[in-house]
């Protein structure tokens, strides 16, 4: 049964307009000097990039990993793969498996996940990734609404977690687990060990396949509901990648470091599929708790991240400041305001000033040191997946580090906009890439379209005409204004929380500045039809226990998080981070936590946005208890009420 058979909804029609466009991309394999990107014609599809990649550069390096067994790193080339990946066509020739047919993949980043997904694509077989980390009823609903007829997996507790279902999965052909996994089988899944099921045997002739063809189907992690199947062609991710590549120079000389999960598709396109694209080495990080070790051991040139990174980096710089000397704290200072002035001239929108001469001495002493934490190598460096704050992208930027903000959807492959080196204005996320246009709707919604908008929601077609409407246009769900070529994301349409007085926040906003804060890990701001904003804080465990012992508490008993004093403090922290925003958009109570959201108790997804209206549900009694005495306020704002309190 292929996708039109079983719930693939027609493509709606891409009419164009003038409207915030850019020229289409560069066509050839030269776009700048020293670079070999292949053309979306030549490639067609995803695994005729692949094949092409491998053509032109049989015995380049292409995929470092670490291997355990003999304690160092390897590095395959482009030949190598393609041996490999004929093994794993083999292998799966010999199942009883249909173009279009879907297979899922449930492991962490490594060479198998490359492997498993070129081979699959290359027989037209439609690739479901999964997320390592989501639970295990989601895991179950996405194998069961794809119809997946193959999983692979890693190893035993992935098998052991499907064992304890009940759901019979009865399109499920076999698990193929890449290790041998000593554990009685289970009657409702055919589990066997990929060395056995690979064999010896390869197949290396593939026909060209179909570029509007079903390549995947992400399921998107939604906040509320089920998550739904996003269905994208090889047109739709090449196409994205393609155009992207414009603002992001990649060249075969690159590498790589590949730490966000390939089951996002944000690591997946711009971490994968662009380095095959430009013919670049990607090193699979161990895990994240080396990342650190292996950013300095890798030295990687290009990276892809989610903001949180950059945020802890640069909150423990912070931390380590502020325990440390006046002087110190001082040349950072001074090092920041230089850099700042740098970047600000190298883009054209400052003038040159005698405090540039400083900076040579500045970047040695300082500037170099923190860079030197990330490999000291980087040129590319990309953040996405959530908005990173001003002042975290600043402080990068003046030490050095070109990060390049970008904003994106799964339902658009997923780059929809991108800052590019040159014009490069951190408070936005970039101007929309080449192909892809893009407009301010009704209530200021972003609206987009182009070649990389999705065919459809995988078996949901009125989420499908939801999303996408007659002229082709996606609807985000994300307020923005453009000014001039960039655009500015301002807010969520249904993520806007209306006080009591009729004054309207953007949360995230307010929860971007608080999460800046070292002793805060996690925070929930509340306040939809209340006199003024709480917060609901997550605590980081250390600062917390440190915290409370100088105030003569014990941090593990729940009473020292209901102390006034312990909240007085973090309010007044919020506040210091809010003092740029305006009265309404203070926070004046707060409820103190140290169990974290997570996914495993499903208060966030596996993409780490939080479901706010579960937390909402779970923290009933302490959001309850910071408004109580104002349940009849007059919404005459924020500062009565909390006078009053």
């Amino acid at each position: 049964m292929n996708a039109a058979q079983k719930g693939e909804t027609l493509r709606v029609a891409q009419a164009g307009g003038p409207v915030a466009a850019r020229e289409p991309a560069v066509r050839g394999h030269a776009d700048a000097a020293g670079t070999d990107i292949i053309p979306i014609e030549t490639a067609a599809t995803l695994d005729g990039l692949f094949r092409e990649r491998v053509r032109r550069s049989p015995g380049s390096p292409a995929y470092r990993h670490f291997d355990a067994a003999a304690g160092g790193w390897r590095t395959l080339t482009w030949s190598d793969m393609a041996n490999e990946i004929a093994r794993w066509c083999a292998a799966l020739e010999r199942e009883p498996l249909q173009r279009g047919d879907r297979v899922a993949v449930w492991m962490h980043n490594r060479v198998e996940w490359v492997l498993f997904d070129q081979a699959a694509l290359s027989l037209g077989l439609v690739v479901v990734p999964l997320f390592f980390n989501d639970r295990t009823d989601n895991i179950v609903y996405i194998l069961e609404d794809a119809g997946a007829r193959l999983l692979l997996i890693e190893g035993e507790e992935q098998w052991r977690t499907l064992c304890r279902t009940v759901e019979p999965l009865e399109e499920l052909l076999h698990v193929v687990s890449l290790e041998r996994i000593d554990a009685p089988d289970d009657e409702r899944f055919r589990l066997v060990a990929a060395d056995g099921w690979l064999g010896a045997e390869a197949r290396i002739n593939h026909p060209r396949g179909d570029p509007e063809s079903l390549a995947t189907i992400v399921y998107t992690s939604g906040t509320t509901g089920r998550p739904k199947g996003v269905m994208l062609s090889h047109r739709n991710i090449l196409a994205d990648a393609h155009c992207a590549m414009a603002d992001m120079p990649v060249r075969p000389s690159d590498l790589f470091l590949s730490f966000l999960p390939l089951s996002h598709t944000l690591e997946r396109t711009v971490g994968y599929y662009i380095p095959v694209m430009a013919g670049a080495c990607v090193a699979f990080c161990r895990s994240i708790p080396n990342l650190a070790e292996d950013l300095e051991t890798q030295r990687p040139t290009a990276l892809v991240s989610v903001p949180r990174i950059f945020e802890r980096i640069y909150a423990r710089t912070h931390e380590k400041l502020a325990a440390g000397s006046f002087v110190g704290r001082a040349l950072l200072a001074v090092t920041i305001a230089v850099g700042w002035r740098r970047f600000l001239r190298q883009q054209g929108r400052a003038r040159w000033t005698p405090l540039l001469t400083l900076w040579p001495a500045l970047d040695r002493l300082v500037a170099s040191r923190v860079r030197a934490r990330l490999g000291g190598r980087l040129r590319i460096v990309i953040s996405g997946g959530a908005p990173l704050a001003f002042k975290v992208s600043r402080w990068f930027l003046a030490l050095g580090l070109p990060v390049q903000q970008g904003y994106g959807l799964t339902e658009a492959s997923p780059v929809i906009c991108v800052n590019p080196l040159h014009d490069n204005e951190p408070a936005s996320v970039g101007p929309a890439i080449r192909n892809v246009e893009v407009r301010v709707g009704p209530d200021k919604e972003l609206l987009v379209r182009g070649p990389n908008v999705m065919i459809g929601y995988w078996n949901n077609h009125k989420a499908t005409y939801a999303a996408i409407d007659p002229d082709g246009w996606l609807h985000t769900g994300d307020q923005a204004r453009i000014d001039g070529r960039h655009v500015y994301i301002i807010g969520r349409l249904k993520e806007i929380l209306v006080l009591a007085n009729g004054e309207k926040v953007p949360p995230a906003d307010v929860e971007m500045a608080i999460a800046g804060d070292s002793l805060i890990d996690q925070v929930l701001i509340v306040g939809e039809g209340r006199p003024f904003l709480s917060a609901l804080v997550v605590l980081n465990p250390d600062h917390w226990e440190s915290m409370a012992r100088r105030a003569g508490l014990d941090p593990d008993d729940p009473a020292s998080l209901q102390s006034e004093d312990m909240l007085q403090q973090v309010v007044k922290r919020i506040g210091e981070r809010l003092e740029d925003f305006p009265g309404h958009a203070q926070v004046y109570r707060a409820a103190l936590l140290v169990e974290p959201w997570t996914v495993d108790n499903d208060l966030q997804t596996p993409t780490l946005k939080l479901r706010r209206s579960k937390i909402l549900q779970r923290h009933e009694e302490q959001i309850e208890a910071m408004y109580s005495g104002h349940e009849l306020d007059d919404g005459d704002g924020g500062k009565e009420a909390a006078a009053r309190s």
